[in-house]
């Protein structure tokens, strides 16, 4: 049985670089939408960070003449951000999820577009959790400004 959330060890990362992301998420390109991350402070909450930039496929056709980076990859680099503090704090406590799934997302709001060029900071600060599901409250900001939230649900997996 899972110790309850008061027990557990706190996971001290301090901050992630890609190559650490890469550990803790599945996600690989075009779909891993985070970079780094910073400001972990335990499983409690992090910043995770996306550059950017003009040669992502997505603008392609998201779109061609006027480049907006899709609000719905926004809502996913902020559950991937959550996702890797879930699975780092897991992996702390001797517990390794073979899978994180999205499970809700809500409150979803888009503020302002975000373009290349861009770097986008994920704030992200866990509402809950209890055994394998987790909550969190997102905020995207470029340079400061909000431009989009999000409520996200998530389910650890392990086999």
């Amino acid at each position: 049985m899972e110790p309850d959330a008061m027990t557990e060890t706190p996971t001290e990362l301090g901050t992630a670089d890609i190559m650490r992301v890469m550990e803790l998420l599945p996600h690989r390109y075009p779909f891993l939408l985070v970079d780094r991350i910073t400001a972990i402070n335990g499983d409690d909450s992090c910043i995770g960070i996306k550059n950017v930039t003009i040669n992502e496929p997505q603008f392609t056709g998201h779109f061609p003449a006027m480049p907006v980076f899709p609000g719905v990859l926004l809502v996913e680099g902020m559950a991937q951000t959550a996702g890797a503090i879930c699975c780092a704090h897991k992996l702390q406590n001797n517990t390794k999820p073979s899978r994180v799934y999205l499970m809700t997302i809500d409150k979803v709001k888009f503020r302002k577009p975000v373009v290349p060029g861009d770097t986008v900071e994920y704030h992200m600060k866990k509402v809950s959790n209890r055994r394998f599901m987790w909550w969190f409250r997102g905020e995207a900001k470029v340079n400061g400004v909000l431009v989009a939230e999000a409520e996200i649900g998530a389910m650890l997996v392990t086999e």
